[in-house]
C-alpha cells in the first residue's frame, strides 16, 4: 500500500495524537471523535488497506495488533470491565481510513448489535 494516509502521518509524526502505545509494528492512539468514554485506534506501522488486504504472510502481525489491543485495555483499566474491539472493513462495513485498524472501545456498557 502506496498510499498516505491521516494514520501514516500520525505514526511518521507529522500529524499530533495522543500516542498512549508504541512498540516496533503497532501504534496506540486516542480516537479525536470517540464513540465511547474510551475510544482508542490500535494500527499497525506497516500499512494494509484493510483486513479485506490481509493474506497470510500478516498472521503474525494481525496477531501482534490483537495482543496490543489487550495490552492497551488492560493499560487503559477496561479489561476486568470488557471492552471490545472492532475491525470494520470496506465501505459497507464502514471503513472510514484506508489503513488497518482495530476500534478499542470501553468504559460503559456496549449494546449488541452495534449498528
Amino acid at each position: 500500500m502506496s498510499e498516505e494516509t491521516i494514520f501514516t502521518k500520525i505514526i511518521a509524526g507529522e500529524i499530533p495524537a495522543d500516542i498512549v502505545y508504541r512498540d516496533d509494528a503497532v501504534v496506540a492512539f486516542r480516537d479525536v471523535s470517540p464513540q465511547a468514554p474510551v475510544h482508542l485506534l490500535v494500527v499497525p506501522i506497516e500499512p494494509i488497506a484493510g483486513l479485506q488486504h490481509a493474506g497470510d504472510g500478516d498472521a503474525d502481525l494481525l496477531g501482534r495488533l490483537l495482543r496490543a489491543a489487550a495490552r492497551v485495555a488492560a493499560q487503559e483499566g477496561l479489561a476486568r470491565s470488557g471492552y471490545r474491539c472492532v475491525i470494520n472493513a470496506g465501505p459497507d462495513g464502514g471503513q472510514e481510513v484506508p489503513h488497518l485498524h482495530v476500534h478499542l472501545l470501553g468504559g460503559r456498557p456496549l449494546g449488541w448489535p452495534p449498528g
